[in-house]
């Protein structure tokens, strides 16, 4: 996923790699990708190699150089290629952790398991806060029209975080009644 984020990027203009990171924080990239910002230097080092990228000019910052890279025509190739497999990938991604621990949460005592499930609910309900300030701050970057490919993957990450509050909640329902 770093790959396809790097690309695109550079389809939009040349940048560094730090100009890269900084857009991959920006936009809290880690939480909606799993593309960690640091990974880009190395992602960056595997599309040179490839032919994908490639040093448009090298800048002097006083002892410094920084080497700002385009994206060539391969690499809007395989950009296509990567966005392409994206949109045909059919992972689901499953709380197997929870999942596993609701499965044995009867090993628990019950204020344990309904404490720890508490704990699991306020982090989602954090989760949900940290989105809501991604969206605000789209829109505010975006001076209020957010794409509407945007919003339905904003949407969605909503859902399924609410989706999985809502389990919190019908297995701390369950623990109870025992």
């Amino acid at each position: 996923m770093t790959k396809l984020l790097v690309l695109a990027l550079l389809s939009m203009q040349p940048m560094s790699g730090y100009e890269i990171k900084g857009m991959l924080e920006q936009s809290d990239s880690q939480r909606w990708a799993g593309a960690l910002p640091g990974s880009i230097y190395n992602a960056l080092k595997k599309l040179e190699a490839a032919g994908y990228v490639e040093v448009a000019t090298i800048e002097n910052q006083g002892h410094r150089q920084k080497a700002i890279y385009k994206i060539t025509d391969a690499g809007e190739t395989y950009q296509a290629q990567l966005i392409l497999e994206a949109l045909a990938d059919p992972k689901v991604n499953y709380p197997t952790s929870l999942y596993s621990g609701i499965g044995l949460a009867h090993q628990l005592p019950k204020a344990d398991a309904i404490s720890a499930l508490q704990e699991h609910k306020t982090k989602q309900e954090n989760e949900i806060a940290e989105v809501k300030h991604g969206l605000i701050a789209k829109e505010k970057a975006m001076q209020g029209e957010i794409p509407a490919l945007s919003k339905v993957v904003f949407d969605h990450m909503f859902e399924t975080i609410e989706s999985q509050i809502k389990l919190i909640e019908q297995t701390i329902a369950i623990i109870e009644k025992q």
